[in-house]
């Protein structure tokens, strides 16, 4: 191989600027993320199934399609159909908002089931109504049972923003791939780019192993 690295041909200022969108996109996409999963579980749990078939069938869309199809037809559908047009950042948070919903929607459910009947009846004995239970004792309890698979879910999301790339906004793929074009570094632009996104990853997923083997000493 005659190919000769040039990494000092990579400028880190649009990259940074890059990150900094990825970042803005994953944080409020991880806020919607976390306070629609908790109210969507909810009425997940419902049993009435008219109310709880549409939802039902919500979260297998957004789990069983592309999340590269569901950024297109969010970004060019909607408005077509709806006559809704907003700025592509909104957009794009949308788009990964509502994916990262569905899919904490189903960790949220699994910890609200595994509430023990004994702290919702401290609360009916305390006179807390229904909602001041979600809100004091199911939702508290469930978001720490839950949170080694939110932050596993917000990791994924921030790793998915580089796919709002292909509908030209500019995050950390989008920035990389134009620099990659001016510079006509490909290797080393995109080996830089992914070391960017293995350096805000890794870090989180270390914490989930910790939170994960801290779980297990209190189980055992």
């Amino acid at each position: 191989m005659n190919y000769t690295f040039d990494f000092e041909a990579v400028s880190f200022a649009p990259l940074l600027r890059g990150l900094a969108v990825s970042l803005e996109l994953t944080a409020a996409a991880n806020v919607i993320g976390i306070i629609a999963g908790f109210g969507l579980a909810l009425l997940l749990m419902s049993p009435n199934r008219v109310v709880r078939m549409p939802f039902m069938l919500f979260i297998e869309f957004f789990r069983c399609t592309p999340a590269i199809v569901q950024i297109v037809w969010i970004f060019y559908c909607v408005p077509m159909l709806f006559d809704v047009f907003l700025d592509p950042i909104t957009m794009g948070i949308i788009a990964l908002g509502l994916n990262l919903t569905a899919f904490n929607a189903e960790a949220y459910r699994a910890s609200i089931q595994a509430v023990p009947r004994e702290q919702l009846d401290a609360g009916i004995a305390l006179g807390l109504n229904p909602w001041q239970r979600i809100l004091y004792i199911v939702f508290p309890t469930a978001f720490r049972a839950s949170v080694p698979v939110l932050l596993t879910n917000g990791i994924v999301i921030f790793q998915q923003s580089a796919l709002v790339a292909i509908v030209a906004i500019a995050d950390l793929m989008y920035e990389g791939k134009s620099l990659a074009t001016e510079t006509y570094r490909p290797i080393e632009t995109f080996t830089v780019v992914a070391l960017i996104y293995f350096a805000v990853s890794f870090p989180v997923t270390q914490i989930v192993g910790l939170l994960e083997r801290r779980r297990q000493l209190l189980v055992s």
